[in-house]
């Protein structure tokens, strides 16, 4: 009982590695290799290349993502707790105002840090 569910996981681990290097192998052979000295530049486009390829990104606009993750995944927890609610009854109910206080806190403190604040460089 126990090696035929070793056998079947075997099975697909070897499958998992198998297939994908299969594929990159495939493609290698397949594709049309020429390459020209205009495909190592940084663009392809056909425009020469001004400046660095690395631009410095202003630390706000990370701060903004994860704020925007946070609170999406808030919405994604919401959800299906209201659509169950009925059959969870009272203690679901405090559990899920611990988790809203919870992201109002964290709201709060980062409203306090000014994170939401957009301010220009």
């Amino acid at each position: 009982m126990y090696i035929n569910s070793y056998v079947v996981v075997s099975i697909f681990l070897i499958l998992g590695v198998l297939l994908p290097i299969v594929a990159l192998t495939a493609g290698r052979l397949l594709r049309p290799h020429k390459p020209v000295e205009e495909k190592y530049t940084t663009y392809e486009s056909g425009n020469e290349p001004v400046g660095e390829s690395h631009v410095r990104f202003n630390i706000r606009y990370y701060l903004f993502a994860l704020m925007f993750v946070i609170f999406d995944v808030e919405t994604v927890f919401l959800y299906p707790w209201a659509v169950a609610y009925k059959q969870l009854g009272l203690f679901a109910l405090v559990e899920m105002c611990i988790f809203i206080g919870l992201l109002l806190v964290g709201l709060i403190y980062a409203w306090k840090k000014k994170v939401l604040q957009w301010t220009s460089i």
